[in-house]
């Protein structure tokens, strides 16, 4: 069946936040007056993919329940509020091809992050008008997987590819019976896919699979 629709991932797929959000987890921290070990870019990398309050408790594993829940709502405020301000790294071939790829099929979001966070994406690189729809775990509270098959669903998808950089999210694509592209060039590794992009651009040959 022709492809109808690409849905991608978001951090390590269109875009990278990991500098400008592992400077505003410090910031959060030290207002809070936490004595916790500095979070790098690295660190978040790391945990990319995972929804937010899990990130956080992979890479600040002793922090109490409340201080989970507290750290989490400051991060994810304060992930949203500077990267509104400075934007995202995007990946080469990200702002120039996306409309491209929109005059051949409609392109959809969907991520494990917080809410608000895809809106700031699409706001920072001006490419709101060439994305359809998106969902996050922020929004729902649901898996990757189920928001997958919300957009899937929600928008009469019959035959899509879904990109993304990690194992969740070739999990999420296996779960809903979608064939898996992965993004090398991310950051995550993925032990079987459908088709590797090593860069980008790879994107278009998904149009013709």
């Amino acid at each position: 069946m022709r492809t109808d629709a690409l849905i991608f991932d978001l951090d390590g797929t269109l875009w990278d936040t990991s500098d400008v959000c592992a400077a505003a987890w410090n910031r959060v921290t030290r207002e809070l007056g936490l004595e916790l070990r500095l979070v790098t870019p690295t660190d978040l990398r790391n945990v990319a993919g995972l929804p937010h309050t899990e990130g956080v408790r992979r890479i600040f594993p002793a922090l109490s329940d409340s201080e989970l829940e507290l750290v989490s709502e400051r991060t994810q405020r304060e992930d949203n509020r500077a990267l509104a301000e400075t934007g995202g790294v995007l990946y080469p071939g990200v702002l120039e091809l996306v409309p491209e790829l929109r005059a051949r099929v409609p392109l959809f979001i969907v991520s494990n992050c917080q809410a608000g966070y895809i809106e700031v994406f699409l706001e920072t690189s001006g490419l709101a008008a060439h994305f359809v729809d998106f969902e996050c775990w922020g929004n729902t509270g649901k898996t990757k997987g189920e928001n997958v098959r919300t957009v899937i669903e929600r928008n009469r998808i019959a035959a899509p590819w879904f990109v993304g950089d990690t194992e969740g999210d070739h999990a999420a694509a296996r779960e809903n019976g979608v064939r898996f592209a992965h993004a090398v060039y991310g950051f995550g590794t993925v032990a079987d896919c459908d088709a590797r992009l090593e860069g980008f651009g790879d994107v278009f040959r998904l149009l013709s699979a």
